[in-house]
C-alpha cells in the first residue's frame, strides 16, 4: 500500500480508516469541507485539508499523486447524479491521478430485489434518487480510473452502525415501527467492521472490483429497533401496518422499507480475508453502547 493516503470526506468512518493506516505507519490526510470538521483530525493525527469539492478552484491542489484515496464524501442532496466526484475527478487527472481510489457505494443500487440474495453479479437497479446518486458515481469512478490508469475499487455498503449512530432518539420520541409480519429484511455492518474492509480492500482488491459490505445476517429494521430498546432499557414503540406506515412516516423512512435484499458478503470475506469483529447484530449492539 502507498504510504501516501487521502480521505476525502473525513467523518467518522473516514476517522476509523485514518486511525487504523496511521498504527500501520502511513501519512494520512483528510479532506474536509469546513474549518469546524477539521479539529477531531487532527485530535487523532490525521493532517487535516480544509476544501470544497463543490468548488473546482479549491481542488486543484489536492495532494493526491500516485497516493491512495479513498473517498467518502457523499453525493449533494438532491438530483440523480453527483458532480462533487466529477469535480474531483477533473482535478485528480494525468500527473495528478492516484494510483488507487476505493469508494464507499451503496447497496441500494441494487434497488428492491423482493428479499433475494443479491451478490455482486446482480445487476445495479437504483430506483431511488439516493442510490441513482450513488451509482452514478460508481460510473464516473470507473471511467475516470480506466482513463487514467487509476485501480478504482467500490464498496456496496449495507445500513452502518456504532458508537454515535445508535438512533435511540427515534425510540424516545415513541415514532411507531412498521410490525414485524410486513417489514423486510435489511442488511448492516458495524463502523469499526467496515473501516478495517476498506483497509483490506485498498491492499487485496482487484482494479473495478465491487465488493458487497454487510455482516451477513439480515434482520428487519423493526428487529433492529426492539433490539436498541431492549438493550438500553426503553420501552418497545408502537406497531404499525404498512398501511398505517404510509399516513404518518416520512418519505425517507417509507424508501428504507418498500426496498428488501439480503446481501451476500462471500466475496468481501474470502478475497479481502476480512474477519468481522461485530458478525451479529447482538455484539454489535451491545459494544457500541457500551461505548457511547
Amino acid at each position: 500500500m502507498n504510504a501516501k493516503v487521502l480521505i476525502v470526506g473525513c467523518g467518522d468512518i473516514g476517522r476509523r480508516v485514518g486511525q487504523l493506516l496511521l498504527a500501520a505507519g502511513h501519512e494520512v490526510t483528510g479532506l474536509v469541507r469546513s474549518e469546524e470538521s477539521s479539529a477531531p483530525l487532527a485530535g487523532v493525527g490525521i493532517r487535516p485539508l480544509v476544501a470544497d469539492l463543490n468548488d473546482p478552484e479549491e481542488l486543484q491542489n489536492l495532494p493526491v499523486a500516485g497516493a491512495l484515496v479513498f473517498y467518502f464524501a457523499p453525493p449533494p442532496g438532491g438530483g440523480i447524479t453527483d458532480p462533487k466526484v466529477r469535480n474531483f475527478c477533473a482535478a485528480a487527472t494525468g500527473a495528478k491521478a492516484p494510483k488507487r481510489l476505493v469508494y464507499i457505494s451503496t447497496s441500494g443500487v441494487y434497488g428492491d430485489c423482493g428479499g433475494a440474495l443479491v451478490t455482486e453479479e446482480t445487476p445495479a437497479n437504483p430506483q431511488t434518487s439516493r442510490a441513482k446518486r450513488r451509482y452514478d458515481a460508481e460510473q464516473a469512478l470507473r471511467q475516470w480510473g480506466e482513463a487514467q490508469g487509476v485501480e478504482v475499487v467500490i464498496l456496496r455498503v449495507t445500513g452502518i452502525y456504532g458508537p454515535g449512530r445508535i438512533p435511540v432518539f427515534r425510540l424516545q420520541d415513541g415514532h411507531p415501527l412498521l410490525c414485524l409480519e410486513e417489514s423486510p429484511p435489511t442488511n448492516r455492518i458495524h463502523a469499526d467492521d467496515l473501516a478495517q474492509v476498506c483497509v483490506a480492500a485498498a491492499e487485496k482488491g482487484a482494479a473495478g472490483e465491487i465488493f458487497n459490505v454487510s455482516d451477513g445476517h439480515p434482520s428487519t429494521m423493526t428487529e433492529y429497533f426492539l433490539a436498541i430498546a431492549e438493550q438500553v432499557g426503553l420501552p418497545r414503540p408502537p406497531l404499525i401496518s404498512m398501511a398505517e406506515a404510509k399516513e404518518v412516516m416520512t418519505p425517507l423512512m417509507l424508501s428504507y422499507l418498500t426496498e428488501s435484499r439480503r446481501m451476500d458478503n462471500s466475496r468481501m470475506l474470502n478475497r479481502l480475508g476480512v474477519r468481522l469483529r461485530y458478525p451479529t447484530l447482538a455484539e454489535g449492539l451491545k459494544a457500541s453502547l457500551e461505548q457511547e
